[in-house]
């Protein structure tokens, strides 16, 4: 078994994570994500800078940009957050609007995109990518296809109602899932993405030790993972972006860093 810190290495395990209460039904987006880090499965997964490369093979002859940078010239790292939007969402987004910094949000359906499609919205208007997180946080090795094909295609749905297109990223719940996920995803044109920074900001409302965190593990190519449903984490992001910035990371959607490349169905990113 490949070490979980690997590039190839995509996330399985049976363990049950615990119940939190329902005043925080999103709460085990963080509480049981370590357990994701714990076992493997016979999926593999692909690197931004491969996905790349195999586009640039395809087409030596263009040299121009793709999206707002090149990631094949400039240092790139895609910021993620996933389970929201929250009310923390708002001074997030005028964060990232002040820095002028994209990021990726794997929104959740139920009690989210449901309470605040404006933020939904927002993220879109302003240059962010909108993907799916599920629809209820269920883990989608543990269900039934049938249950499964609804968590996936409800935010789905919903999503499309809201900025009139379809997401074609998904993060499964804690990082779960199998050949029977990875083959769902593929049927309904969506592409799993994991991560390969995690601050654990659930396990600590210390933003100084979040933004600590992240830098300590972030490298190029890097997918950073945050949840802005937590106290603690939307303050640590000024830090982030700033000592990023400082040592010539440039910021970019899930999307731009495989550009120019795309996200194919079926697919597992990391």
């Amino acid at each position: 078994m490949p070490s979980v810190n690997m590039p190839s290495a995509a996330f399985k395990t049976r363990r049950t994570p615990p119940r939190l209460p329902r005043t925080a039904p999103v709460l085990a987006a963080g509480a049981a994500l370590v357990l994701a880090l714990t076992g493997c499965t016979k999926l593999d997964t692909e690197s931004p800078s491969t996905v790349r490369k195999a586009a640039a093979d395809a087409k030596a002859a263009d040299r121009g940009k793709f999206g707002t940078v090149d990631c094949r010239a400039a240092k790139c790292v895609a910021l993620t957050f996933d389970a929201g939007p929250s009310e923390n969402t708002p001074r997030l987004l005028k964060i990232l609007k002040d820095e002028k910094v994209p990021a990726t949000f794997f929104t959740l359906g139920r009690n989210h995109i449901e309470k605040y499609p404006e933020l939904v919205r927002q993220m879109d208007a302003e240059g962010h990518e909108v993907a799916s997180h599920t629809w209820s946080h269920k883990i989608l090795t543990k269900i039934g296809p049938e249950e499964a094909r609804r968590e996936l295609e409800r935010p789905n749905e919903a999503i499309e109602k809201l900025i009139g297109k379809k997401p074609t990223l998904m993060r499964p719940p804690q990082g779960r899932t199998d050949a029977d996920v990875n083959k769902l995803s593929k049927e309904l044109g969506l592409s799993e993405v994991l991560w390969t920074v995690t601050a654990k900001d659930y396990t600590t409302n210390d933003s100084r030790l979040i933004e600590k965190r992240v830098i300590d593990q972030t490298k190029r190519d890097g997918i950073i993972l945050l949840h802005d449903i937590y106290k603690g984490t939307v303050p640590a992001v000024p830090g982030v972006i700033a000592e990023l910035k400082k040592r010539g990371y440039v910021f970019v959607t899930v999307s731009q860093l495989l550009a120019p490349g795309k996200a194919e169905p079926g697919k597992v990113y990391r």
